[in-house]
């Protein structure tokens, strides 16, 4: 996961969003004494950081708790080096704590 900078809830801009009653209740099990609003924020900045090639954030070799070889099907880009991965190619996909799955490319596991 991604090291944010803090921002007062004082600077935020106040958003409306529905949410099951039992997704609600599991993130507030989940997020302990940060509470499942700031628990949300974190998920989606690391959703947008993952997501955003144009940041320069990206994971390291130690990030990867699990490697698993796969083909792409579809352009990636690896989320360690940010080097493409065309489809057709030889590729890894990475397991990281959140449960996500991230493109590898294969020399990323070298490194």
């Amino acid at each position: 996961m991604h090291t944010l900078t803090r921002t007062s809830t004082t600077e935020m801009e106040v958003t409306s969003i529905r949410l099951e009653r039992e997704l609600k209740e599991r993130l507030k099990e989940l997020s302990g004494n940060q509470g499942y609003q700031a628990l949300i924020r974190d998920i989606l900045w690391n959703y947008v950081h993952q997501k955003s090639s144009s940041n320069g954030v990206r994971l390291s070799l130690g990030d990867i708790r699990v490697s698993l070889p796969a083909t792409a099907e579809q352009e990636e880009r690896c989320a360690i080096t940010g080097k493409t991965i065309r489809s057709g190619e030889a590729m890894f996909l990475g397991l990281i704590a959140d449960g996500t799955l991230v493109p590898l490319s294969e020399e990323s596991l070298m490194l």
